[in-house]
């Protein structure tokens, strides 16, 4: 049951920009939808913001009045940290300002930005940054988490990519972060979460790509799977930095519950150079789709948006270092046994630009070669849930002994304050964010998310 809110804390909102939606109001309950539709959650207060003087306005009235306060961007937090029962939902998803400068190859976005739009807007001049494989993703959340794409193997990650950003702090203030202004909470917001503060706005480095790159993917029968996974392996051994590449076990997308094998990448370098680097791949066996060739830049970053339509979603992930001929006949035999035709287990290689980056330069610990697995369920009836969450935990936990102690921030699973998680995700860099959760959020007003305890 949701709270009713007092009447002080509403007029802690006299002059709100945007809108201020409670429960009953028309609206409410699809402002407080999010992507995992498995989540229904009753927020005590949507506060819909169109700038930073509204977020500001939030902040301040949740800390003064003790209502718990969440954060939303693009809303595809998985694990549902954006809404909570009860607490006051700070929404950025108004807030779509965008600003190219194409001389100085930088993007300023503010924090309701989806990836399809910033690509959008940045293809005009043949520029880009390494963003969600899928396009319906918000900066925010994925920036925040360390942020892969496709162009992780020549660019690195988006947080690698941050130059400065516009944070609402927990005492209400406006601050830049970038190298030269607030360092440390700037070192902090580049994987760190959302345990600092509300970003407003992202400034980005982009670098030339597209239009047009060329990429796409190649399927085959389930049955060639293990051969089709080995041959990843292989190729992976030896790629470019221009070549990034998934791989995985998946349902066919005409709806049909057919069972596939995939590989999917994207070259960003020279056409003639990726037909060669993708010979090995398209000239394997006799697959039964293969759409690899010049497309634009955008229209691969929505390949995969419909493996992944607003539904009831719960995946687990962890890192491999390598993968071996028994993890492989897992991910397999694992797979044959899932619950939803819109299920998968995914790969997703970590090569180049994103390993040569220290692993104290930023929070993001994954610098070294592997692949990350991510176990993802998928289903439309809600009368499915407990078949497809067994489904996912019980492939995870099957492929437990081939992980390494390294888990991706963004693909977290559950919310709370598992440091020993944390911990997993951070390595050697978490005691220096409890020392930056300390500096900038010291009473832990921003503890809805993959919480970081001050030190």
């Amino acid at each position: 049951m949701t709270v009713a809110l007092r009447e002080d804390v509403l007029s802690a909102f006299e002059g709100f920009g945007g809108r201020l939606l409670r429960p009953g109001d028309e609206g409410y309950d699809e402002a407080r939808r999010i992507h995992n539709t498995l989540i229904d959650r009753r927020p005590a207060l949507i506060a819909e913001c169109t700038g930073t003087a509204d977020v500001v306005m939030a902040v301040n009235a949740a800390r003064e009045h003790g209502l718990e306060i969440t954060v939303r961007g693009g809303g595809h937090n998985v694990a549902g940290l954006s809404v909570r029962d009860d607490a006051l939902l700070v929404d950025l998803s108004r807030m779509k300002g965008m600003h190219v400068d194409p001389e100085a190859r930088t993007v300023r976005a503010q924090g309701g930005v989806r990836w399809s739009e910033l690509n959008r807007e940045t293809q005009l001049h043949g520029l880009a940054v390494t963003g969600g494989a899928v396009s319906t993703t918000g900066i925010a959340g994925l920036t925040l988490g360390g942020g892969l794409g496709w162009l992780l193997g020549k660019y690195g990650l988006a947080a690698d990519n941050l130059l400065s950003a516009e944070v609402v702090t927990a005492d209400g203030r406006v601050v830049t972060a970038s190298a030269a202004t607030n360092a440390d909470l700037f070192w902090g917001l580049r994987g760190g979460g959302g345990n600092f503060g509300v970003v407003t706005s992202f400034e980005y480095r982009l670098h030339p790509v597209g239009p047009t790159i060329f990429g796409g993917l190649v399927a085959h029968p389930i049955d060639r799977a293990r051969d089709l996974l080995r041959l990843y392996r292989e190729v992976t051994q030896d790629v470019p930095d221009e070549l990034t590449m998934f791989a995985g076990v998946t349902h066919a997308p005409d709806g049909s519950g057919a069972k596939i094998a995939v590989i999917a990448g994207a070259h960003v370098g020279d056409p003639a150079t990726a037909e060669r680097d993708l010979a090995a791949v398209r000239s394997f066996g006799s697959p039964i789709l293969d759409v690899f060739g010049p497309m634009p830049y955008t229209t691969l970053n929505q390949m995969l948006d419909g493996g992944f339509p607003p539904a009831p979603i719960y995946w687990r992930s962890s890192f491999l270092d390598g993968l071996t001929d028994a993890a492989i006949d897992t991910i397999v035999d694992r797979f044959l046994v899932s619950a939803s035709p819109m299920s998968a287990i995914l790969l997703e290689h970590f090569h180049g630009a994103v390993t040569r980056v220290p692993v104290d330069a930023t929070p993001v610990q994954h610098r070294a070669v592997g692949y990350n697995c991510l176990v993802s369920a998928v289903w439309m009836d809600p009368a499915d849930t407990e078949a497809n969450v067994a489904w996912a935990r019980g492939a995870y936990d099957a492929l437990a002994p081939f992980f390494a102690a390294r888990r991706w921030l963004n693909y977290a699973d559950v919310e709370g304050d598992d440091q020993a998680r944390l911990r997993a995700a951070y390595g050697p860099n978490y005691e220096r964010l409890r020392l930056v959760k300390r500096d900038w959020d010291p009473t832990n007003l921003f503890h809805v998310n993959q919480n970081i305890l001050p030190a």
